[in-house]
């Protein structure tokens, strides 16, 4: 997912296969300082490796939407600040 700069929230999109994984890295100029998870998916599991990147792993056998919601704080050449990263799976 990338943002536009520090500070600004956002809304991502992936898709992933019922019982399978993504790893994805937030990505903004500059870089990530620290970053939580907000809200935790209904329909799988959200792990921290990083600041900057996360893995999302779906329940085995389940087929349909979730969302979740990372904060993120960094700092890059041209602002700083927190950004909300609202992300929506699809899961097939």
């Amino acid at each position: 997912m990338e943002l536009a700069d520090w500070g600004e929230n956002s809304t991502a999109d992936i898709s992933v296969t019922s019982g399978g994984s993504c790893v994805f890295p937030i990505t903004v100029r500059g870089a990530a300082s620290s970053s939580e998870i907000s809200l935790k998916p209904v329909h799988g599991k959200l792990k921290k490796l990083n600041a900057a990147t996360y893995e999302y792993s779906t329940k085995a056998r389940y087929k349909g939407t979730d969302t979740f919601v990372i904060k993120a704080t960094g700092k890059g050449p041209k602002a700083s600040g927190t950004s909300i990263i609202t992300v929506h799976a699809t899961i097939k």
